[in-house]
């Protein structure tokens, strides 16, 4: 016969199910206790505007984006990290955490969902009630880059410093963390949806020439590089084709993209992202300093990803730099992991009443 403990806890772990949600402005992706990442999928719902019915969520409704009749649209829940449609977010919600989990006897998990440091209180409400409403027991909201520094692996319990930049779609999140909470943290809403979107605008300017954002992210993948242009070789710039509308003469056109084009479009973004990183060195303490200069900077994220953005910021701030592992995944990884460490991260791991 089983302690009564024993069985207790066997109950408790058979009726309850963890799981972590990174809410990205581009992607969302969810992590079940003991599953791991379970699903990725692109933030991303299509809903029919006559009977306000979801058509499609994640990868399917995305291959909708700018192909949809009049009577659908492909609508983007999250906005710079936060919510900005709130019942086609819990919409998604709901329909993400049905697929990951075997609903065994209606059981309703405890959910984390990770929330932008910069977020208002407004914003933090209106992510904690679309996961309740979506069928959450409990939920806990975790600072973003307090998850993806747990993610990726840092000692951020312990009395050292480290230093994380998480770039997502639609933030960046430079943070400095010890003993279990962030020291100062710097929230900037320019992430991967911003590099595509300078894309989109030198294409227009500079060739007259419209394209969607699909384009545009597929041109970030293949050509996208936080290298200046000057400091490319000119032996080995790569270039492609592109298609696009004509803005004047209003026909599909196709022309040629290079690599050094690309880095001009992106100077601008990148920069910003080096501002929010030099600003955070400046305002924390001179021990934790030392922490930083010793381990160097954590990146995070889709966005650092990109090309040479490691050794720009190296060079400009004379620091190491690392790319997590798996740089997509922290975030998940640490918001689901963090509801087992609820004991050392209490002060900052919060349950909205």
């Amino acid at each position: 016969m089983f302690p009564r403990t024993g069985v207790l806890s066997q109950i408790r772990s058979f009726f309850s199910c963890d799981i972590g949600i990174d809410l990205g402005t581009a992607n969302t992706l969810v992590y079940v206790k003991g599953r791991g990442i379970v699903l990725n999928e692109p933030s991303v719902v299509a809903i029919d505007q006559r009977t306000k019915k979801v058509i499609a969520v994640g990868v399917e409704a995305k291959s909708m984006i700018g192909k949809t009749p009049g009577g659908i649209i492909t609508v983007r829940p999250l906005r710079d990290g936060v919510i900005a449609d709130f019942d086609v977010a819990e919409a998604m919600i709901a329909y993400f955490i049905k697929k990951v989990i075997y609903n065994r006897f209606g059981v309703k998990p405890n959910i984390a969902v990770c929330v932008p440091s910069g977020a208002t209180p407004v914003e933090r409400r209106a992510i904690h009630d679309a996961a309740k409403n979506a069928g959450a027991f409990r939920v806990f909201l975790v600072e973003e880059p307090l998850a993806a520094a747990i993610g990726a692996g840092l000692p951020v319990i312990e009395a050292v410093g480290s230093m994380v930049v998480d770039i997502g779609g639609g933030t960046t999140e430079v943070a400095v963390l010890s003993l279990g909470g962030i020291v100062h943290a710097h929230s900037l809403r320019i992430g991967g949806d911003k590099m595509d979107e300078a894309i989109i605008n030198f294409t227009r300017r500079q060739h007259n020439l419209l394209i969607g954002e699909s384009s545009a992210e597929k041109i970030k993948h293949v050509l996208g590089t936080a290298i200046p242009s000057h400091k490319l070789d000119p032996e080995n710039i790569k270039s492609m084709k592109i298609k696009g509308r004509d803005i004047i003469l209003g026909i599909p056109r196709e022309i040629e993209i290079t690599e050094a084009q690309v880095s001009d479009s992106l100077a601008e973004p990148v920069a910003a992202l080096l501002g929010a990183i030099k600003e955070t060195l400046e305002r924390i303490p001179p021990e934790l300093a030392v922490d930083i200069v010793d381990n160097g900077i954590m990146l995070t994220g889709g966005g650092s990803l990109l090309r040479g953005l490691d050794q720009y910021i190296s060079e400009a701030t004379g620091l190491m730099v690392h790319v997590a592992e798996n740089p997509l995944f922290c975030v998940a990884l640490g918001t689901g992991m963090a509801l087992s460490q609820l004991t050392d991260l209490k002060t900052k791991f919060s349950k909205v009443a």
